[in-house]
């Protein structure tokens, strides 16, 4: 099913609307499995029954999460409206799977600390990143070079969640550390150059536009990859940006090593910096454009460490 023209058409459909490669990995699976569990019946042939069954399929069989969930509608509604052209009635038949209401994981300040020291290397650069600006870590890992501006103190995060710019600051601390940094990233470069390669992937069609923008050095990634490999989109031989798994397992086996009993993920990161920042006495306006968050309600879950638990309640045991 891999090679059907239906799944082409979706995949035209969501390279033209500039989508992620994991939004069109996640759509491309998510119709795949619509389709199978309709024993291959095509689309065209179903409407608001069969999405229903396969969504309901989802939340009381496959017990999946609220946000898996509503993924899998995401993708069967593109498959629909922007592909085939049809208009759908609200699903009111769907059995929604519960959405809980999780308080963030945050490290304490100590904690924080003795995790980056623990980790070393690139990743060790990469967590402090990711502590110290706030970013996500796909938005760390995208960095171009031309997105650092040491002058002013602060990154320029590009197409961020929703495809929006932000800015977020660069910590003193790392200004050398970024620095070094670009300077092996640079030698890596010159290195693909010599070898008849070093042409960054650029985003959406700039790439026609100025054909030769992408071995230019301000467009080559930050944290470079150890090796090249071939680009998914294109089939050319490239240099994409540092491995994801890398920064989560050294999360996990740094987490591990110092006896944290918090499950701590690469997103706990983020978490904490917006949690210190409030205890900081920051504006939670501020904090909230420096995550790029949309709301400001989903800014104030971080608010929980300053009204809750020992930091901000005295417990009547106390007295």
């Amino acid at each position: 099913m891999s090679k059907s023209p239906l799944l082409e058409r979706v995949r035209n459909e969501i390279r033209v609307r500039h989508y992620s490669l994991r939004t069109e990995q996640a759509y491309i699976h998510w119709i795949r499995r619509f389709i199978l569990f309709h024993n291959k019946r095509h689309p065209n042939e179903m409407g608001e029954p069969e999405i229903s069954a396969f969504l309901t399929h989802l939340a009381v069989n496959r017990k999946v999460a609220a946000s898996t969930q509503n993924q899998a509608l995401s993708a069967i509604l593109f498959l629909y409206q922007k592909v085939l052209g049809r208009k759908l009635e609200w699903l009111d038949d769907v059995v929604r799977a519960k959405r809980p209401r999780h308080i963030p994981v945050i490290l304490s300040r100590e904690e924080a600390r003795c995790l980056l020291d623990e980790i070393s290397g690139t990743n060790g650069l990469i967590v402090r990143v990711l502590y110290g600006t706030g970013m996500r870590k796909m938005e760390c890992l995208r960095l171009r070079v031309q997105d650092i501006d040491f002058d002013y103190r602060q990154i320029v995060v590009r197409s961020g969640k929703g495809d929006k710019d932000r800015v977020t600051v660069i910590p003193d601390v790392l200004v050398e550390q970024l620095l070094k940094q670009l300077e092996k990233a640079r030698a890596i470069h010159n290195h693909d150059l010599e070898q008849g390669y070093g042409e960054a992937a650029l985003p959406f069609a700039l790439a026609r536009k100025y054909p030769n923008a992408g071995k230019e050095w301000r467009w080559q990634y930050v944290f470079p990859a150890t090796h090249r490999s071939v680009d998914p989109y294109s089939g050319l031989i490239r240099r994409h940006h540092w491995f994801e798994t890398n920064v989560s397992r050294a999360i996990r086996e740094a987490t591990r090593r110092l006896g944290i009993n918090k499950r701590v993920s690469v997103h706990t990161l983020r978490h904490s910096f917006a949690t210190h920042l409030l205890e900081d006495g920051y504006d939670i306006r501020t904090v909230q454009e420096l995550l790029g968050h949309k709301d400001v309600k989903t800014t104030q879950i971080y608010t929980h460490v300053l009204n809750r638990g020992g930091r901000g309640v005295r417990s009547p045991l106390d007295r």
